[in-house]
């Protein structure tokens, strides 16, 4: 396929929905082959005949990235396939209510094991290779709640302040590797991200916020993710925030 990523490969986690559905297949009609990362299969290989059709070129790789073992394997099936590997993506994610009183001590778990310990998984898998090509581009998926704090949602806000220094860190580290290692922070973006609450009454609310007129919409990250991966190696774009242009609280 022709396009202004051809000849890259990618990896997206979080692939079969929402952010991470829009940010492959935007990448896959700017050229690139997509490796596509979730646990819902059937979605991944719909997906899979989508951009095959088109001319694109994909790899489905079914599992959790939480599962460290099936992260890092993810990570050298995407090169063993493809031969190489110049795009990660880390968008999995997932959001529950929680105070820190009372809070369940599994669905907190959860929340920085999917937000935080999946992306330094694959983080961690990718580098070397990178690190050996002296070039590739980390885009972490992370979220306004990074830069400040909803109590009802501390797991999360907890999950992407974490995230967001864990990848500030990462790119201190492999900068001069001539890695790029970019925070994206979506604001309130169309997707499906509240049907795995468990709270009922918090769940409509984000499914209202996630919904409302002006939100943004997956394509929209996926445009901002091929502007940053197709910069000249000289420019870097460390940390953006795309936000709906409606959203003036701050």
């Amino acid at each position: 396929m022709s396009g202004i990523l051809a000849g890259k490969v990618a990896l997206v986690t979080g692939a079969s929905s929402g952010i991470g559905e829009g940010i492959a297949l935007g990448l896959a009609e700017a050229g690139a082959a997509v490796a596509l990362c979730a646990r819902r299969a059937d979605r991944l290989e719909a997906m899979a005949r989508q951009i095959e059709a088109a001319g694109g070129r994909a790899l489905v790789l079914a599992g959790d990235v939480v599962d460290a073992e099936f992260a890092a394997s993810a990570v050298q099936q995407t090169i063993d396939h493809f031969g190489q590997l110049d795009i990660l993506v880390n968008s999995a994610g997932i959001i529950q209510m929680s105070w820190v009183e009372n809070a369940d001590l599994e669905e907190y778990r959860r929340v920085m094991d999917v937000n935080v310990m999946a992306t330094l998984y694959t983080c961690r898998a990718a580098i070397p290779h990178m690190k050996a090509r002296g070039t590739g581009d980390i885009i972490n998926i992370t979220s306004q709640a990074g830069r400040k704090v909803a109590p009802i949602f501390n797991s999360y806000s907890a999950s992407k302040h974490a995230a967001n220094a864990l990848t500030e860190g990462l790119r201190r580290e492999v900068g001069e590797h001539g890695v790029r290692v970019s925070i994206l922070m979506p604001g309130a973006t169309q997707s499906e991200v509240a049907e795995n609450m468990s709270d009922e009454k918090t769940k409509l609310f984000m499914r209202h916020h996630v919904s409302k007129d002006g939100v943004v919409l997956p394509k929209d990250i996926a445009d901002t993710v091929v502007l940053m991966v197709s910069l000249p190696r000289r420019a870097h774009i460390s940390e953006v925030t795309v936000r709906p242009t409606n959203d003036v609280t701050g």
